[in-house]
This record gives C-alpha cells, structure tokens and sequence, in this order.
C-alpha cells in the first residue's frame, strides 16, 4: 500500500531517556521535555492524526535503541499508522519491529553505510522502508547529523527509490527545531528526483510553512516544536 496516498500533517513524538523532547538542529543538550511518550501519541491520535513519527533519538545518536519499551507502549495504546526511526541498524532489526506491528522502518545511517539492506527488507515487506535523508549545507548527513556523507539528497533519494524504498523522509538540518521556516527548493528537488512520496521535515513554524511544502510535493509533513509549543493546532494543519 502505498504511503500517505493523501496530504498528512504527522506529529513527531521524537523521544530521549524516556521522554518526549525536541531538539534545535539535533543537537543534545539543545532539547525541551514534553512529558510522557504515551500520552503525547494519544493526544495527537485524539486530535485527528492518522500516523505518528516515532524516533528514538539515543537509538539515532547510539547505534542501539533505547527507547523500545516506550515504542511498545505507544503501539499498543493507540490504532493509527507509525512509522519508526533511530538505531535499527540491520535487516533483522527492522523485520522484527515490522513483524510487531510497526508499520513503517526510516532508516538513515544504516541505509548510507548499507544501501542493500532496503532491497533486503523491502522483499519481505514491500513498501514498508523510509529512507530519511538529512540534508546540512546541501549534504547527507548521519549519525544524528554529526557525519558528512558527500552524497547530494536528490540523487541519493533517487538510488533507493531502486532499491525499492516506498517513501524518503527529508529533513532540512538547516532549520530544523528553530521555527524559522522552511526552504521549498530543498524539498522540491527531492520530490522531482523520484516518483514514490517524499516527505518533508524541519523548520515548520506556521500553517503557511505546512502549505509551502504541501505545494512544493510533499505527500507528508513531519511537526514537532509548533506542535508542541501551540504555534498552530493539528486540527488546523489537517484543514489546509
């Protein structure tokens, strides 16, 4: 099936040692707490989300997911899509996490260090791998956003397209978590390079920023810190 067939707002429940939180360009130390994991997925659920963004941010920064309990708890509180990054490392990782309900793997530094583990899962769940390119100064970077990869996020994004990605996730490194907008081109040439959904994340800050990237292509936005600190409603994001 293929993902978000129609526009989607999707809140970003991002967690670190148990809590939500939101960092400012993904760096630690920069982050805010937004409380209980749980009851952030069900508020978002209630307010009219059809898919969370889970990312288990020591997972990201540690190469081993630490926030796995809290995952669990989430699946089983709410009944909406979710799609899951940060530490899944391996084939292995992402096939047991897709046989337990998880509906989406974003893969980042692994499908960098390994372009092959997208086709090796993606035989087993077709369409079920997000790539997510982090794009700083016009670069993937990983690691959570520590290491330059050299390669260009339209071409890349292109290659897994191949490989049999069902969607890329892009993230503007540039301006994520500061509320300082977006930049449409960065986004826009992502989704001209491949014909599978592409979607958008970092520098949201008003309902005009959803539909900028709404119109530059994007199937889907990922929301965190306006969400969170009440810039705009989900109920008015949905409404665009």
């Amino acid at each position: 099936m293929t993902a978000f067939p129609e526009f989607e707002v999707v809140p970003a429940v991002d967690m670190q040692d148990g809590e939500v939180v939101q960092l400012v360009q993904g760096e630690r130390g920069t982050e805010k707490t937004y409380g209980d994991p749980v009851e952030a997925a069900r508020e978002w659920v209630d307010r009219g989300a059809e898919t969370l963004h889970l990312v288990d941010l020591d997972g990201a920064f540690d190469g081993e997911r630490a926030n796995a309990d809290a995952v669990e708890r989430i699946r089983e509180a709410v009944d909406v899509s979710v799609q899951l990054g940060g530490g899944i490392r391996t084939a292995d990782d992402a096939i047991g996490l897709l046989d337990r309900g998880v509906d989406r793997v974003i893969l980042g530094t692994a499908a960098v260090e390994n372009p092959e583990i997208v086709a090796e899962i993606s035989a087993a769940y077709p369409g079920s791998v997000t790539v997510s390119l982090d794009a700083k100064d016009g670069e993937v970077v990983v690691s959570g956003w520590t290491e330059g990869t050299g390669l260009d996020p339209a071409e890349a994004a292109a290659r897994y397209e191949d490989l049999g990605a069902g969607a890329i996730l892009f993230t503007d490194v540039d301006v994520e978590g500061r509320l300082a907008g977006v930049q449409t081109d960065r986004v826009r040439a992502v989704v001209e390079a491949v014909e599978i959904p592409v979607v958008a994340s970092g520098g949201v800050a008003t309902l005009d920023d959803v539909a900028a990237l709404r119109d530059a292509g994007a199937a889907a936005v990922v929301v965190g810190t306006a969400l969170y600190e009440g810039e705009f409603t989900l109920e008015a994001a949905n409404s665009i």
